[in-house]
């Protein structure tokens, strides 16, 4: 059999052809890209829209007839209920800040704090907000990895405050208490009083270790390190392909030194 001859090399490179997508794969592909951008937004305006109109169901017919939107229109005003939410609370926090208004905060709390099924519910949640309204310095601080639930198993959680009140009698000084939260639920979880030199603390904020739970570990921050080394990286190759010359490193020896030509004799 006579060979085939060789193509000639003509100094240029051969492109590798791409593999043909069918339809069906392009169609799908474009249809995950889309929903993945209007996946965060529909959720979004779809929460906004549950608690409008919780709200609405809840406040609106507790209004007299004459102060409806539907007395004078043909259909309902959505987020009305929202609106005399927000009023009815701004007037109530004017008038407890005077002298009648705190006079009678004192005499309700009395009274709830002394009906027995009641107090106990009462009095946790008026601590609770107590402490995010008035302590603004005593909500949760930074987040750490602690071990749990058993050694060389690392959980995240937020550092809440240093162990106080019978807590700190039985343990030291060195306790802080840490709660950690359950995924994808960050509403339960465990409080939990370890040392401080036994935890590692990030240098995520509260907020994107709370997207970090949320997401079960999906959204991952970036840490400042990976940063910076990735912008050092850009930036290198970025003056390469400029053709800027590089700095010679400082260990680097001197270079030859120049020759000079000798006149022929």
């Amino acid at each position: 059999m006579a060979k085939k001859p060789k193509k000639k090399d003509m100094g240029i490179l051969e492109v590798e052809k791409l593999p043909r997508v069918s339809a069906w794969a392009w169609l799908r592909a474009r249809f995950f890209a889309g929903m993945v951008i209007a996946l965060p937004i529909v959720v979004t305006f779809a929460i906004l829209q549950f608690f409008i109109n919780y709200i609405d169901q809840r406040v609106v017919p507790i209004l007299p007839e004459s102060l409806r939107p539907e007395t004078y229109l043909n259909y309902a005003v959505p987020g009305f209920g929202v609106i005399v939410l927000v009023l009815f609370l701004t007037i109530l926090g004017a008038i407890t800040t005077n002298l009648l208004g705190r006079s009678v905060v004192v005499i309700t709390d009395r009274v709830l704090s002394q009906i027995p099924i009641v107090r106990t519910v009462y009095s946790s949640f008026k601590q609770l907000v107590d402490v995010f309204a008035n302590n603004p310095t005593e909500q949760f601080r930074e987040c750490v990895l602690i071990q749990f639930p058993r050694a060389d198993s690392w959980c995240l959680g937020f550092v809440a405050a240093p162990a106080r009140g019978e807590v700190r009698t039985h343990l030291s000084e060195d306790y802080i208490g840490v709660f950690v939260p359950t995924t994808p639920n960050p509403t339960s979880g465990f409080i939990m009083f370890v040392k401080a030199e036994n935890t590692i603390k990030l240098h995520m904020s509260v907020e994107e270790g709370a997207r970090m739970i949320l997401s079960a570990g999906l959204v991952v921050p970036e840490h400042p390190d990976v940063k910076a080394a990735i912008e050092a990286a850009n930036g290198k190759a970025t003056k390469t392909e400029s053709g800027e010359p590089s700095a010679p490193s400082p260990d680097a020896g001197p270079g030859p030194e120049p020759t000079q030509d000798q006149d022929p004799k």
